[in-house]
């Protein structure tokens, strides 16, 4: 296990470790700023019940997850493309907010005749566990669709180039 570790590590510091560190990270933010927002407006100010107030806090995070992923994840910098970019970062996300209405629906049945510091919790609950969710299927997906290789695969062929660049004494590589 230890050398699995190392080899992530050493995984992590290449230029695709990073980029999906960075995304994972993106999605820690995005999933912050929904839960903080979720809180405000449902379980602080009661501004709307469970669902639209999940919609808005998901509609809300997905701001900074797009500026966040094409500047600080993919490195993109300049105008937005919007058939490339903007209209199927919005489709996933709509998605994603669809399957935490789904979420907060439970959420809403499941805290009926319970005080409200309940129902905000099992709809905070229910917004982490919607994202979660919906985080690993879309990654499942993409994987599939995309045909990435397992992280393990990734490591190992990372490991291998080096190891390779490293017996044939190139420079860029020590």
């Amino acid at each position: 296990m230890p050398e699995l570790l190392e080899r992530l590590m050493l995984w992590l510091s290449s230029k695709e470790g990073k980029k999906i560190l960075r995304y994972s990270m993106v999605s820690v933010i995005s999933t912050g700023v929904s839960f903080s927002v979720l809180f405000l407006v449902y379980g602080v100010g009661r501004l709307w019940t469970e669902v639209p107030s999940t919609v808005f806090a998901n509609v809300v995070a997905t701001f900074p997850s797009y500026w966040l992923n094409r500047n600080w994840a993919w490195g993109k910098s300049g105008r937005s493309h919007l058939v490339k970019e903007v209209i199927p970062f919005w489709v996933m996300s709509s998605l994603g907010i669809a399957f935490s209405i789904v979420g907060a629906s439970v959420a809403r049945h499941l805290g009926m005749g319970h005080s409200h510091l309940v129902r905000t919790a099992l709809v905070l609950f229910a917004n982490l566990m919607s994202f979660g969710i919906f985080w690993v299927a879309k990654l499942m997906v993409f994987n599939r669709l995309f045909h990435v290789p397992s992280l393990r695969e990734e490591i190992e062929e990372h490991l291998e180039y080096e190891e390779t660049a490293e017996a044939f004494g190139d420079p860029m590589h020590r």
